[in-house]
């Protein structure tokens, strides 16, 4: 094989390099799988009605998100644990996003520390995913270091109080290879993912440490410690997206997980659709979910606070 061209050669080339423990870990969807092959068969629902005669010598597909600048309609979504992908995991992406001028995504569960992804890419767009921790300390201190790193938002995950039934992982018994640890922590919330006990250990990891009992009043919990704007992400229904808008969210990213979560939810891209009219669409992004983005796109509406929508509007 020659030198990778395109998504689909990286995914080959992944196909024959990485182990079958990473490679897995980041192929793979929830249950049978049916979301996430929904994902990527949703787009070609889609056609491109083109125009002619349009003067394209000089073309500009930038826009403005947040208020930032962001070169082109595409950014880099959070994803967990790069450094199983390649040694320099998310600072070599975030350096990709900056000399792109888009946005960088960088999850909690990261194997490059907050700290890290800043030095690694100084002048780039950085927002922080987010998961509430049963001890809110650890959420607090999370927040603080991102903001103290220049980290511009915060993009708090909705859709995971638990992980997904990914069965991949479980037959793998997944764990964290020996040499990585999750960069944010210290301590057993750096190194327990090292190991398993039965099934896959970041299964194990979410459902001791992450917080089931989150609902929208933990929003203002949120807003009451941070300056940062917050991004929900794992949003699919309008009504949820009315309740971030009054919960006063900045925006919101329609998102399935990349039919990692739940099998059987729609693709998020069919979604968008029960958003028209209602929403003041800001700006449009497509991010990448995982290593093989093409199948798991997903949409970002960012918003106004939403004081004209009417409440009283259902959208099926």
């Amino acid at each position: 094989m020659g030198e990778p061209i395109c998504i689909k050669d990286f995914e080959e080339f992944a196909y024959k390099t990485l182990p079958r423990n990473a490679l897995d870990y980041y192929r793979s969807g929830a249950g049978q799988q049916e979301t996430l092959a929904n994902n990527k068969r949703a787009y070609s629902n889609y056609r491109i009605r083109p125009r002619c005669l349009r003067n394209v010598a000089e073309t500009d597909i930038s826009v403005t998100v947040q208020g930032e600048h962001v070169s082109m309609p595409v950014g880099i979504s959070p994803t967990a644990m790069q450094r199983m992908a390649h040694p320099d995991g998310e600072c070599a992406n975030a350096k990709a996003a900056q000399d792109m001028g888009t946005i960088f995504i960088l999850s909690t569960i990261s194997t490059s520390s907050i700290e890290e992804v800043a030095e690694a890419a100084p002048r780039g767009i950085k927002w922080f995913q987010l998961y509430i921790y049963r001890d809110r300390e650890v959420t607090r201190q999370l927040v603080s270091r991102a903001e103290h790193a220049g980290f511009r938002a915060l993009v708090l995950t909705v859709d995971a109080p638990f992980f997904g039934l990914r069965l991949a992982d479980i037959r793998n018994k997944f764990v964290l290879p020996p040499h990585l640890k999750l960069a944010n922590f210290q301590g057993t919330k750096s190194t327990d993912i090292n190991k398993s006990k039965a099934g896959s250990s970041l299964n194990d990891y979410v459902n001791s440490l992450f917080d089931q009992t989150i609902e929208w009043k933990d929003i203002a919990w949120l807003k009451s410690i941070t300056k940062l704007p917050i991004i929900l992400k794992g949003i699919l229904n309008f009504e949820d997206a009315i309740m971030a808008a009054d919960a006063g969210v900045s925006g919101i990213i329609v998102s399935n997980h990349g039919g990692r979560q739940v099998d059987t939810w729609p693709a998020s891209v069919s979604q968008l659709r029960q958003f028209q009219g209602y929403l003041i669409i800001i700006d449009f992004i497509s991010f990448c979910e995982r290593l093989f983005y093409y199948y798991c796109m997903h949409p970002l509406l960012l918003l106004e606070k939403l004081t004209n929508v009417n409440h009283q509007n259902s959208y099926y």
